[in-house]
């Protein structure tokens, strides 16, 4: 009989109705069967005519049976594939084609594609119906205006077998010039202002961050600050207007100091509204002056020794002069690859906020007892470690390392290199012990080792899925 069929605000409802009509049913078959027993059975040969009755019944559903275990998968003709979670929490009766459509969706590779319209009607939707016919999926969509066209700036997601001269070639068939294109990662998955409004916050909180900021806000580039007057490398503040200088591929701005910011990037020409926002980066920081975040971590030695480690600024360009004279030649040399003839003119540079982060080790009592140093060299990123003689061997310069890199990866660097000697042991195994892949390199006398990021960088990258981010993307351009 039937049991529980249903339930009803969390509990079972029984069908009575159903089930006098099943009891119902079984008595009136066995009368039915009496009757015809007896009827049969009473006649010449009955008994025979009921045991073959038997033996036919008994053939019939043996014969059912075996038909429903070898025909009772397949679905039926109106079946459209769907399949309640087996108890296992798999899926039971998966389509064919889910394998295959999650592998393609793994292989599925990010693009950052960018190139040259006609500023007429059509032209932008002539350049999305060209990738969606290769089954490429826009991402994000930014256009910058120009005198004679619009630039349009994409991230796309493009079926892995796609290769990045195909992406070209489409685009170039719908009108665009003056293509380019580069792999892209998760980080780009940030909608263009949600990235600007969280550079323009890190600038305000730390003004180390401006190169970086404008890094990140311009792409691939090489950015270089120069002080005014004659020790500037060309040209001097008063060549640069306040509102600056676009010239193609390069940037010229008014440093906040005086001096001039020089942005360089030859591959692709700036846009106005590029400029803007690289402007307007550089006014918030001028505003905003001398900044510097002041926390600071205390550490204890193998020894129970305490030591504090922080940011460090011009401000403390006496206390580091001071380690320098306590430092041995050894160690300077070391340090500067040769002698230090003015190691202040070295530090000031050092201690920057333009040039770099330094990280500070001092004692309990305020004595500087090492420096760690992550410089902006270009498009590249630099560390470097000085540590006083009697505090080395410590684990001082690895833990001063292993927060510069921290920091490298915050900034998005790919990698980080130090220039050193074979000579200093110690240099290299605060490198090895990093755990990352490292290169090594010999260059005049100096060893170079270089070591990516990509493994931590992956870690650190946002758990954003696709589709959701279309929601805060920039609109199709009013063009269309």
């Amino acid at each position: 009989m039937c049991d529980v069929t249903r339930r009803r605000n969390g509990r079972p409802v029984h069908h009575w109705r159903r089930d006098v009509v099943e009891l119902a049913a079984l008595f009136t078959a066995v009368a039915v069967a009496d009757a015809v027993a007896n009827l049969i059975g009473h006649r010449p040969g009955g008994p025979a005519l009921l045991l073959i009755s038997a033996l036919a019944l008994l053939a019939t559903a043996a014969f059912h049976t075996w038909w429903a275990r070898r025909h009772g998968h397949a679905p039926p003709a109106d079946d459209t594939g769907a399949r309640p979670l087996a108890a296992g929490g798999r899926q039971a009766g998966p389509s064919p084609s889910a394998p295959a459509e999650h592998e393609e969706a793994a292989a599925r590779a990010l693009w950052r594609l960018r190139t040259t319209v006609k500023d007429e009607p059509g032209s932008l939707a002539a350049l999305c119906t060209a990738l969606a016919v290769r089954h490429i999926d826009i991402l994000s969509l930014q256009t910058h205006p120009l005198a004679d066209g619009t630039v349009d700036e994409f991230l796309v997601r493009a079926p892995g077998g796609v290769e990045a001269r195909e992406i070209t070639a489409a685009v170039g068939a719908a009108g665009g010039f003056s293509t380019w294109i580069e792999r892209a990662d998760a980080h780009d998955l940030v909608d263009a202002p949600t990235r600007v409004l969280g550079l323009a916050a890190r600038t305000a909180l730390d003004a180390a961050e401006l190169p970086l900021a404008l890094r990140q806000l311009l792409g691939r580039c090489t950015i270089r600050s120069s002080p005014s007057g004659p020790a500037g490398s060309g040209r001097d503040a008063e060549e640069v207007p306040v509102e600056g200088v676009l010239e193609e591929t390069v940037l010229r701005l008014r440093g906040p100091e005086g001096g001039v910011i020089t942005v360089e990037r030859p591959y692709l020409p700036f846009t106005p509204a590029e400029f803007a926002r690289a402007r307007a980066l550089v006014e918030l920081d001028a505003r905003l002056g001398p900044r510097m975040p002041r926390g600071q971590d205390v550490l204890t030695l193998p020894e129970g020794n305490a030591i504090t480690v922080r940011r460090a600024d011009p401000g403390d360009l006496d206390a580091a002069c001071r380690m320098h004279e306590r430092c041995s030649a050894r160690t300077l040399s070391l340090r500067y690859h040769g002698p230090v003839g003015d190691a202040e003119r070295y530090l000031n540079h050092l201690l920057s906020p333009r040039f770099g982060r330094t990280l500070a080790a001092q004692t309990a009592s305020g004595r500087i007892i090492g420096l760690g140093h992550l410089l902006w060299d270009g498009d590249e990123t630099e560390v470097a470690l000085l540590v006083e003689d009697e505090w080395q061997r410590r684990g001082i310069g690895a833990e001063l390392l292993d927060r510069l890199v921290s920091m490298a990866v915050d900034a998005g660097c790919a990698s980080v290199y130090a220039v050193t000697q074979a000579s200093n042991t110690g240099m290299v195994a605060a490198m090895r012990g990093l755990d990352l892949p490292l290169d090594y390199q010999i260059e005049e006398g100096t060893l170079v080792i270089t070591a990516r990021l990509n493994a931590l960088r992956a870690a650190s990258a946002p758990s954003q899925d696709a589709h959701a981010q279309r929601a805060g993307h920039s609109a199709a351009s009013p063009r269309d």
